[in-house]
């Protein structure tokens, strides 16, 4: 599964959706990197049931991961705009799934409404907590949009990380893709250690770790 912020190239026109690599690699079908030009159909079906055919292809220079033929008439019938996100996922039968949320800011300024932390009532986390004990499904509504700091990840690599020890003076390296698919690399050392929040979450086993990062050329 992935999901990606639109940008005005996205949404260009005369443009193509832009796929990050790993994203590409993990959700869709491989491709046959033997080809010239390698491509392939995308078959992905929305909410309601339509299948929506793209023309994945491997180009460019550097080379990145297109969607083209098809993606522009997607745009359209969605009224998709730069903020807008977009949803790819496969489930466990292989099939290809799509879907988009719009950005939290309307058009004409109006914004939608966001429960954020603060407003949950005792009632819903008391929903939450009897649903998890039973082990049944309950609903997480979450905008990215609401908080630049708040987000979820999945349980597993929550449960991963508590096994990883971090010092100040600890050396590391990792890389970010952009949103045209090139990829940077940077390392850098752990200068500070802290907790997240202690007021707001005491005993919290999230740290809030101060890095200074360079690029690797």
């Amino acid at each position: 599964m992935f999901c990606k912020t639109l940008t005005a190239s996205d949404t260009s026109t005369h443009g193509g959706f832009s796929v990050p690599r790993r994203a590409a690699e993990d959700c869709f079908p491989p491709l046959d990197y033997t080809q010239q030009r390698p491509s392939q159909e995308l078959v992905a079906k929305d909410l309601h049931g339509f299948e929506w055919r793209f023309r994945h292809i491997y180009r460019g220079q550097p080379r990145r991961h297109l969607l083209t033929t098809g993606w522009s008439a997607f745009v359209n019938k969605k009224k998709l705009v730069s903020g807008d996100a977009v949803l790819f996922l496969r489930g466990e039968d292989g099939e290809l799934r799509l879907g988009f949320r719009r950005a939290a800011q309307g058009k004409r300024g109006a914004k939608f409404s966001v429960l954020s932390g603060e407003q949950l009532n005792q009632s819903s986390l008391i929903d939450a907590v009897n649903a998890i004990s039973k082990r049944s499904v309950f609903n997480i509504c979450y905008n990215p949009r609401a908080s630049s700091s708040e987000f979820i990840i999945p349980l597993h690599k929550f449960l991963k990380s508590l096994d990883l020890s971090f010092y100040v003076g600890m050396r590391f390296r990792t890389r970010f893709e952009t949103e045209d698919a090139a990829e940077r690399r940077y390392m850098g050392i752990i200068t500070r250690i802290s907790d997240l929040d202690p007021v707001r979450w005491p005993g919290s086993k999230w740290r809030c770790l101060v890095v200074c990062m360079c690029y690797i050329h």
